[in-house]
């Protein structure tokens, strides 16, 4: 059996071991809640505290200046963005869904796939680092790298600046916003804000979290007992049920490709909308994902039933985008 690590990657905490790995890899609102199993009833709630959890409720978004809010959404949309004028950050992460795709791989500029699959946008800023690889520590510096990397936009950030800048009416967006016409710092906050308010709260675990007690069903919550018994929350905790440290996979048994070796845990909210799992796309389905998690991380083959439950209870993580429950998109063709 490998030893246990406890070790640090790039200055942050690099865990390893039975009890840590069990689900460290898993893909990877407001209003009345939908009763459990259902939609539309309230909850009975008890005289309980759920303040020994280790994983928190989704937060409303932070205040942000609705001016540069709209601007950020017309910016996360505008195909101008691209080298080539035919793609937006809205192409691979569709808001109106997942938050992302449902695609193992989406198309590089060139054509060719993208060499990882496509982490949702959704919650995307409650994790402390950003991307598969955790290679960024804020949104800005990651929508920069994105935009110069010559297989997703291809552009430079002067080329897009160059661009806005002879767009009369987005030059009065962003004199509006920012008191001056467009320019990298100004182009980078206003993608930023609009990321940071794409969170996704009112999902049923949340519900049951704040003390509505028939939120979930007692299949569902005997799988939240599960997934914590077995040790996933030892990667997936918190606001965002992972996004919070890095990871090696494929411990005990090969899981997906092997390279890149060590990932940023990727968050399980909405992760029932966002198949296919894993860093590679290759897992088709969230049952296959839970089976070869507990197989790869934890050395254990998980029963049917148990793997039942497990699926049970991520299904209750599923929240809301504006009023609508999160979704996942259609399948492309084969």
């Amino acid at each position: 059996m490998p030893e246990t690590s406890n070790r640090r990657f790039a200055g942050v905490r690099v865990i390893g071991g039975r009890s840590a790995l069990a689900c460290a890899l898993l893909l990877l609102a407001t209003g009345d809640a939908p009763a459990a199993g259902g939609s539309g009833a309230m909850f009975a709630e008890a005289p309980l505290t759920f303040d020994q959890e280790p994983i928190t409720p989704i937060p409303a978004p932070p205040p942000a200046d609705p001016i540069k809010l709209a601007l950020g959404q017309s910016l996360f949309e505008d195909t101008r963005l691209s080298h080539d004028g035919t793609r937006s950050c809205l192409s691979c992460h569709d808001t109106s869904t997942n938050g992302a795709s449902a695609r193992p791989h989406d198309d590089g500029l060139n054509g060719t796939d993208l060499p990882l699959n496509t982490n949702t946008v959704f919650n995307a800023a409650l994790s402390f680092r950003f991307n598969w690889e955790g290679n960024y520590r804020t949104l800005e510096a990651q929508t920069e790298a994105l935009m110069v990397n010559p297989q997703i936009f291809g552009v430079t950030i002067k080329e897009v600046v160059d661009r806005l800048s002879a767009d009369p009416a987005i030059v009065r967006r962003f004199t509006e916003a920012y008191g001056h016409g467009p320019d990298r710092e100004s182009l980078l906050d206003a993608i930023a804000t609009y990321e940071r308010s794409l969170v996704t709260p009112g999902s049923r675990f949340d519900y049951w979290l704040g003390g509505a007690t028939t939120a979930l069903t007692p299949e569902e919550q005997a799988g939240y007992q599960l997934f914590k018994s077995v040790g996933c929350v030892s990667c997936h905790q918190g606001v965002n049920i992972g996004g919070n440290l890095f990871e090696r996979h494929g411990i005990f048994h090969p899981l997906a490709s092997p390279e890149p070796e060590i990932l940023r845990v990727p968050s399980l909210r909405n992760v029932a909308t966002t198949a296919p799992y894993f860093h590679d796309g290759s897992a088709p389905t969230l049952a296959e994902a839970v089976r070869e998690m507990g197989e790869a991380q934890l050395d254990r083959d998980l029963s049917e039933q148990q793997v039942d439950a497990i699926v049970a209870f991520l299904q209750t993580l599923t929240g809301s985008f504006h009023g609508n429950p999160v979704s996942a998109p259609p399948r492309p063709p084969s």
